[in-house]
């Protein structure tokens, strides 16, 4: 059996080709709607964050022979967990993640290491700006933002409750909150930033897959300036931008044990 940790869209298809190449497998998810997705591909899922001790156990008990890294390019604690249960428990680990972005060199792009400095650069740029990296980290922009002076935090993420209220506890006004979930056109985004009067547009390097093309392409073609969070560095080992790379490495390891 194959544990395939999930986290985007593209986890999904990976997923099914693995399933399709023969091997039975187990999907983990954090939220509903991902596990929704999975039950609706026909694969068997699990919910819920895992410890490295508690995905270690999973393995020995479902008797895994493969770990298969397909969280979000952004989920740092979720791939370092996985990595010590493979350790741990003896078993390979495979990392696939999206491509990331080849753009440089943009008089409207700004690159930075993380929330935080993304958070510097836009206090110090002031406008409309709309924040498209989810509600994890709003606390951080929230902090910096709200009530500087001719400054305004628009901020998108999905339409869930603890989303609201979060928001809430923060003092973002109910205006300045668009709870939606994708993917959004590139028409959607132009539309969004046009009705809210952006100047700055906030992501994360989350890859072609995640959306970020669309934000960008929209955000320059309207001329407004954007920052990119660039993704954390893990020591992944095992790295994979592709589906056949991944089969064809399991085939390869699970041929050898």
């Amino acid at each position: 059996m194959i544990l395939v940790m999930a986290g985007t869209s593209d986890a999904r298809e990976l997923a099914l080709s693995i399933h399709q190449a023969g091997y039975t497998l187990l999907t983990t998810v954090v939220t509903d709607s991902a596990a929704k997705s999975m039950d609706e591909a026909g694969l068997p899922v699990l919910i819920g964050r895992l410890t490295a001790d508690a995905i270690a156990a999973l393995v020995r008990e479902k008797g895994i022979r493969t770990i298969v890294d397909a969280t979000h390019p952004f989920a740092e604690e979720a791939s370092k967990n996985a990595i010590a249960a493979a350790q741990a428990a003896g078993v390979p680990y495979i990392r696939y993640e999206r491509d990331r972005l080849t753009i440089e060199g943009h008089p409207l792009i700004t690159f930075v290491d993380d929330y935080e400095q993304a958070a510097e650069q836009a206090a110090a740029r002031k406008g409309v700006v709309m924040l498209t990296t989810g509600s994890k980290t709003l606390h951080i922009f929230a902090k910096r933002l709200l009530g500087l002076p001719d400054t305004t935090l628009v901020a998108r993420m999905l339409p869930r409750r603890d989303n609201m209220e979060k928001c809430e506890e923060l003092g973002l006004e109910q205006k300045n909150i668009v709870a939606m979930q994708g993917p959004f056109s590139k028409e959607l985004n132009k539309a969004l930033y046009s009705h809210y009067k952006v100047t700055l547009m906030i992501t994360k390097e989350s890859g072609k897959v995640g959306a970020v093309d669309e934000k960008l392409e929209s955000a320059l073609e309207l001329g407004i300036e954007s920052i990119i969070i660039g993704r954390p560095s893990v020591e992944y080992g095992l790295h994979f931008s592709d589906f056949d790379s991944v089969v064809n490495k399991l085939n390869e390891l699970l041929q050898e044990a």
